[in-house]
């Protein structure tokens, strides 16, 4: 009853819609996402979008040494554990599915990390991915590959 409910709301909202077109992200964190960040436009890019959800790493610099540790945690926990777990998800579907860009890279990130940093490697770029289905409001499939 409540996911029918949360279906209804997605349909009033097109930015959920376009939303759950990108692999790992379904009903809840389109839903969630939009309700919690509201404006997209309040971030100028990607890379901050996935700043402010705590998915990138912290640095510890000094001087000319720069030294980056885990990832920094700050922001909203629910929506940072939303997107891994949709990277989760989307790690274990590459191995079945049919490959495209994001699926192959995923992959093969896996072959060379542990399964949980390449978890939050692909939220990072889930939170990115996110930021620029939303402010091009266009479903993920449609977005023009960079040149």
């Amino acid at each position: 009853m409540i996911e029918r409910q949360l279906e209804a709301l997605a349909d009033q909202m097109p930015a959920a819609t376009h939303l759950m077109t990108i692999p790992g992200v379904g009903l809840l964190i389109a839903t969630a996402v939009v309700a919690f960040l509201g404006d997209i436009r309040r971030f100028p890019s990607g890379r901050h979008l996935a700043s402010y959800l705590g998915l990138t790493p912290r640095e510890f610099s000094s001087g000319l040494k720069r030294r980056l540790g885990r990832i920094s945690k700050r922001g909203d926990g629910y929506l940072r554990t939303m997107l891994i777990h949709g990277a989760r998800s989307l790690l274990v579907h590459a191995r079945r599915q049919q490959p495209d860009r994001l699926r192959a890279w995923a992959h093969a990130l896996e072959q060379t990390h542990v399964h949980n940093k390449a978890a939050v490697a692909v939220a990072n770029k889930l939170a990115r991915i996110v930021w620029a289905v939303w402010t091009r409001d266009m479903p993920y499939q449609l977005i023009p590959k960079a040149a």
